[in-house]
């Protein structure tokens, strides 16, 4: 048999090599006799036979064509083939160690990355805590969170890129699978100076004079479609003008008087004090909100994430939407 010397040669291959021609128990056994420096001591620490240990390790030296252990009547201690070779075991060992471990994490969510799509996230709203609760139950996987539009989302969950895209409205599409996570009561934001500031709450037809100010990024898209849907048949259509802009900023022309826009109750709370947000009297229900993520997607993590926002979403106060 061709015999082959490991000097110098990584743990990576070590493990490689061994796995094919070294059983584990040699391994552990050499492992115990460089710890020990005693083929008796070792034996003892793993409850087997002197003469079975002694066996191992000569048998071991023979098919690598290495001397480990210089042997004399004091006992025993490392050549330095061996004591080169023992580093390398241990690295092996500690690959194989971490590979078991991270399999074990991985299979159970405990460990990984998780891309998601979102509309927004503002302080303290549904998804800002979620990730929040996720990331503190498991610090272990990342979060790579990207904002953008439903469709956007949707492409990115078919293509692969995000594991899950959390998204305004509900969603009956065949090849994603979909699950309603929360509610939200819909706002009106407007100038503080507005006519309408100083009521309690204002109905659509009060708005339909108005300018809107839509974001083309994130909930824009959808909160066009709303306007229209709800001015349809009724008066005509708003003034609607769609701006790539950031939230901030379009917070700030509202502020100033530039127009209105829509938002959901929660990111109303966390939003400048600039600008007064009013429900809207006869919006026929609270906006819902939808996780949407692919049938293929098998990751533990991500039934781990949705299992934890269904559980939050049962928790989450019920918007008023009278």
């Amino acid at each position: 048999m061709r015999r082959r010397k490991l000097i110098g040669v990584s743990g990576n291959e070590v493990l490689h090599i061994l796995e094919r021609r070294v059983p584990m128990a040699a391994l552990i056994q050499l492992l115990a006799v460089a710890e020990h420096l005693s083929f008796h001591r070792a034996a003892h620490a793993l409850g087997t036979s002197q003469s079975s240990v002694s066996l191992r390790i000569r048998a071991l030296e023979k098919d690598l064509g290495v001397t480990l252990f210089d042997r004399n009547t004091r006992g025993v201690r490392l050549t330095e083939s061996g004591r080169r070779f023992v580093g390398q075991v241990r690295e092996a060992m500690s690959i194989l160690d971490h590979a078991i471990k991270t399999a074990g994490m991985q299979a159970r969510g405990e460990e990984g990355k998780l891309s998601i799509g979102v509309h927004a996230v503002t302080p303290g709203c549904f998804i800002d805590r979620l990730l929040e609760r996720f990331h503190g139950k498991h610090p272990r996987i990342h979060l790579n969170i990207s904002e953008g539009t439903a469709r956007d989302a949707q492409l990115m969950v078919r293509e692969g890129k995000l594991d899950v895209a959390f998204m305004a409205c509900t969603h009956d599409l065949p090849d994603l699978n979909s699950r309603l996570i929360w509610r939200d009561r819909l706002m009106v934001g407007l100038p503080p100076r507005h006519p309408l500031a100083t009521e309690k709450d204002v109905e659509w037809r009060q708005l339909a004079e108005e300018t809107f100010l839509v974001r083309n990024c994130g909930t824009g898209p959808q909160v066009h479609d709303l306007i229209v849907t709800r001015s349809a048949g009724k008066w005509r259509i708003p003034t609607i003008e769609r701006l790539n802009i950031e939230r901030s900023t379009l917070m700030s022309m509202i502020a100033v008087g530039h127009g209105i826009s829509l938002f959901v109750n929660e990111g109303s709370v966390a939003s400048a004090a600039n600008v007064t947000f009013l429900p809207i009297r006869d919006e026929p229900e609270a906006i819902p909100f939808s996780a949407v993520w692919s049938p293929r997607n098998r990751d533990p993590g991500l039934f781990n994430l949705l299992t934890l926002a269904t559980n939050m979403s049962r928790q989450h106060p019920k918007p008023d939407s009278r």
